[in-house]
C-alpha cells in the first residue's frame, strides 16, 4: 500500500479524532473508509451521466458507429 500525506486543519483533524474514538476504530482506517465511500458515489455519479449521455445521444452514437 502507498503512503499518503494529508494535512488537516485542527479543528477537522479534531472531529476525525473523535469519531474514530467514538467508533473504536484508528483514524486511518475512518479516513480510508471515507475516501472509498467517496470514490464510490463520484464514480456512481458520473457513470449515471455517462448512461445519461449516452441515451440522449444514442442515435448519433449508433450512426457514427456505422
Amino acid at each position: 500500500m502507498q503512503e499518503l500525506t494529508l494535512s488537516l486543519d485542527p479543528a477537522t483533524r479534531q472531529a476525525l479524532d473523535d469519531l474514530a474514538d467514538a467508533s473504536g476504530r484508528g483514524t486511518e482506517e475512518v479516513v480510508l473508509d471515507a475516501v472509498r465511500r467517496y470514490l464510490d458515489e463520484a464514480g456512481a455519479a458520473v457513470r449515471a451521466q455517462a448512461e445519461r449521455l449516452a441515451l440522449s445521444h444514442a442515435d448519433l452514437l449508433r450512426r457514427l458507429g456505422e
